[in-house]
């Protein structure tokens, strides 16, 4: 019996590094997973199946998982993914935010209407 069983988890970033081990250990101890990654390069070109070959990876291991390609840069980006494992498995239980960014755009600073940097929100 896993720490997670029965939890649902929606972890951002999740195809590469740090989320995809938040993702595999997750699983591994019970969680179904939402694994997000745009699949960008670091320099945010591109977009390639890192969100899928991580929820394939944990599905072979016996767990549960499906991929989300949406990009959190945005208020709508978020609910998009929000509402995918809400549709998929009822409700979320756990959220590591660990997508990241090049470049300044905390949440302090972004604007909740175009997620860009906002210089009357600080």
């Amino acid at each position: 019996m896993g720490m997670l069983d029965g939890k649902v988890a929606v972890i951002t970033g999740a195809g590469t590094g740090i989320g995809r081990a938040h993702a595999l250990l997750f699983a591994k101890q019970g969680a179904k997973v939402l694994v997000n990654d745009t699949g960008a390069a670091l320099d945010g070109s591109g977009g390639g199946d890192a969100a899928d070959r991580v929820a394939a990876e944990i599905r072979a291991a016996g767990g549960e998982a499906i991929p989300n390609r949406t990009s959190v840069a945005g208020f709508e980006g978020a609910n998009s993914i929000v509402n995918h494992a809400v549709e998929q498995f009822g409700r979320i239980d756990i959220l590591v935010n660990n997508a990241g960014i090049l470049r300044d755009r905390t949440l302090l600073k972004m604007n909740p209407r175009s997620g860009r940097p906002c210089s009357t929100c600080t």
